[in-house]
């Protein structure tokens, strides 16, 4: 046991299953201070003795834990740069606790502290499902009291998708030719003409694009139906693709077909065998320029709109787009009050019947 001052606060130092805890009482009495030393003892002997898990790991830090995992989760799954980015924040906030320490008021407490750095609901509840996945059984017990109580996720305010109208189609067109990104033209030309998905986008080699058939194949896709689907190029999307391709060729000579349409590199692309991880920044400068409010995939709601206003069937449309039902595709779809008008016009139109003298009347 080790009591001792740090201004006029005393902390306490001990050795807990072969691991340092030095913490404060964030009290100026000492003999609190003993109290609380011998009440954390006691917190640390119930963790590490009532959940069934290698007590070894108990004991460790949170931020070991997350080096740990994350080399686990880069040899399971193709890109952990999600999972990086959401267990940073993890790591920064809780890293210096103890395993054992992570209950549901750290987590409550670790939900507050996000939300006070104004990171959105939807990124705090994709933190904590890392971080209580990444702890295992002790997660678990956390997640279901959680669960149980209706505090696991923070309310996410639905954002709905939009369709860009024709002139906001054209001012991001044209912002995006100008753009200082090379990636940005023909990248925008893949989401609004081929309604290709952001990963598919970044993750698109120069071996899935057939320039004579004029047709791309997915790669990488959020879904099985999406993954391998053969879209076609129109001419707006194959004409900037070309562009790409010779600007391509002057920086990297011949292309491999394994490189990456979209190669890594800041501040400029330098590696073709590492593709770019995000068109965030280029877009919202786009966007802004162009005085258009709206997402990136909103460019794929855009696509998916015209193709239904367009007459084409659904199982068209879903082959372009790679849904698996007619459900999500009516999720996509935004059929534009012009378009529903000019449909109950025809209606109208089409009550009319014509007279014995040729003429035409209403029933």
């Amino acid at each position: 046991m080790s009591l001792f001052k740090r201004g006029n606060v005393w902390w306490y130092s001990f050795f807990f299953a072969g691991q340092l805890v030095r913490e404060s009482s964030k009290s100026t009495s000492k003999t609190i201070a003993k109290s609380a030393e011998q009440e954390r003892r006691r917190e640390l002997e119930a963790g590490y003795n009532n959940v069934k898990e290698v007590r070894q790991n108990r004991i460790r830090t949170v931020a070991e834990i997350i080096v740990e995992y994350l080399v686990g989760y880069r040899l399971r799954y193709r890109s952990a740069s999600f999972a990086e980015y959401a267990l940073g924040h993890v790591s920064r906030l809780l890293g210096s606790k103890l395993v054992v320490d992570i209950n549901e008021a750290a987590v409550l407490g670790y939900q507050e502290d996000r939300l006070r750095e104004k990171a959105a609901p939807k990124s705090i509840n994709e933190e904590v499902r890392f971080l209580l996945k990444m702890l295992g059984d002790p997660g678990d017990v956390v997640r279901a009291h959680l669960k149980k109580k209706k505090q696991l996720k923070l309310a996410v305010h639905k954002q709905i998708g939009k369709a860009f109208d024709a002139a906001e189609s054209h001012s991001l067109e044209a912002t995006a030719r100008k753009s200082h990104s090379p990636h940005m033209y023909p990248a925008y030309m893949l989401a609004r003409n081929g309604g290709l998905r952001d990963t598919e986008i970044k993750t698109l080699t120069w071996g899935q694009i057939d320039f004579t058939a004029k047709t791309v194949q997915v790669g990488r896709a959020k879904s099985e139906a999406g993954e391998g689907r053969i879209v076609p190029l129109n001419s707006e999307v194959y004409g900037a693709l070309l562009i790409h391709r010779a600007r391509y060729q002057k920086k990297f000579g011949e292309i491999q077909d394994e490189w990456y349409v979209f190669p890594w590199g800041k501040p400029r692309p330098s590696d073709p065998t590492r593709h770019i991880t995000s068109f965030k920044k280029a877009w919202n400068t786009m966007r802004t320029k162009a005085n258009v409010k709206g997402r990136w995939h909103d460019n794929r709601h855009t696509l998916i709109t015209e193709l239904a206003e367009s007459g084409a069937g659904d199982e068209t449309i879903m082959e372009i787009a790679g849904h698996v039902d007619r459900q999500m595709l009516r999720h996509y779809s935004h059929i534009r009050m012009k378009a529903k008008r000019a449909a109950v016009e025809a209606v109208v139109a089409g009550r009319a019947i014509p007279s014995q003298s040729g003429d035409t009347q209403s029933r």
